[in-house]
């Protein structure tokens, strides 16, 4: 299974950091060099998904999904039947090693396994399967945002690239958020605990580039004042998510923020 690592050709700081993470859990990377949106402000110019009609993907944004396609293509075209893709400020487990080295545990019917916690609330089966070395796996049933670990199916890679031939979406959207049909129609597993979360959750010595990058064209488009929601849209809003709560119980769903195995061994 080939382990990508996407990283831009003027962060090598997070390349070092890249280098060391799998050095200390004993696997080899293949580095990928990511598209830099600051080289490209074309970017904007292209086709996006109709739902970006009221807030227009950043070319930062636009830049990142060309970065995952990079890989997908790598995926896409290898023997192997799984590949495994991570952005450079990751952050793994001590024992991420151990299933990075082979894919013997991944489920059958896997198109897509998210290793990555984004420490939010999402939405898992109750039902497990174990894995080993204390990890499980649950089918995802609500968007877990991030796109920093995750591994992907031959096939899957080749119906993502297909999907984002010829229009922009979020990259973590495109994965993970039912809302969107590549999300919906694949078989999605959330590992549990997650195998690796971004550093800025952790030390915060590698803040979100693509953060730091979306805040600085979103002030610079004159839109960084976030409208304040009426008390009657509020209301509707916890409505609406006490109902869906209910919903994912009789399901045979369960509400979680997925945990991340220590970094450290023994702990």
């Amino acid at each position: 299974m080939k382990r990508l690592v996407i990283n831009l050709d003027r962060s090598p700081d997070r390349l070092a950091h890249m280098i060391a993470e799998f050095a200390r859990i004993g696997t080899a990377f293949e580095r990928i060099a990511a598209v830099d949106a600051r080289q490209h402000p074309d970017l904007v110019l292209q086709p996006q998904h109709a739902r970006y009609a009221t807030r227009r993907l950043f070319g930062s944004e636009i830049a990142c999904l060309h970065s995952h396609r990079a890989c997908w293509t790598i995926i896409a075209q290898d023997e192997a039947p799984y590949g495994a893709v991570f952005e450079d400020d990751i952050v793994f487990s001590a024992k991420a090693g151990a299933l990075l080295a082979d894919t013997g545990w991944v489920p059958a019917d896997a198109d897509i396994v998210k290793l990555e916690t984004f420490f939010q609330r999402t939405v898992i089966h109750r039902a497990t399967i174990s894995v080993g070395h204390c990890f499980s796996v649950s089918r995802l049933r609500k968007n877990h945002i991030g796109s920093g670990g995750y591994l992907l199916s031959r096939q899957a890679a080749r119906d993502l690239l297909q999907a984002s031939a010829g229009v922009n979406v979020a990259v973590d959207s495109l994965l993970f958020d039912p809302a969107f049909k590549t999300a919906a129609g694949k078989t999605i597993y959330q590992l549990v605990p997650a195998l690796c979360a971004q550093d800025q959750f952790l030390r915060n010595s590698l803040p979100s580039l693509l953060n730091l990058e979306r805040q600085a064209e979103w002030v610079a488009s004159g839109h960084s004042t976030k409208r304040r929601k009426p008390l009657v849209e509020k209301a509707r809003v916890e409505a609406r998510r006490a109902a869906e709560w209910i919903i994912d119980h009789c399901r045979l769903r369960r509400h979680a923020i997925i945990p991340l195995d220590p970094p450290e061994a023994g702990r």
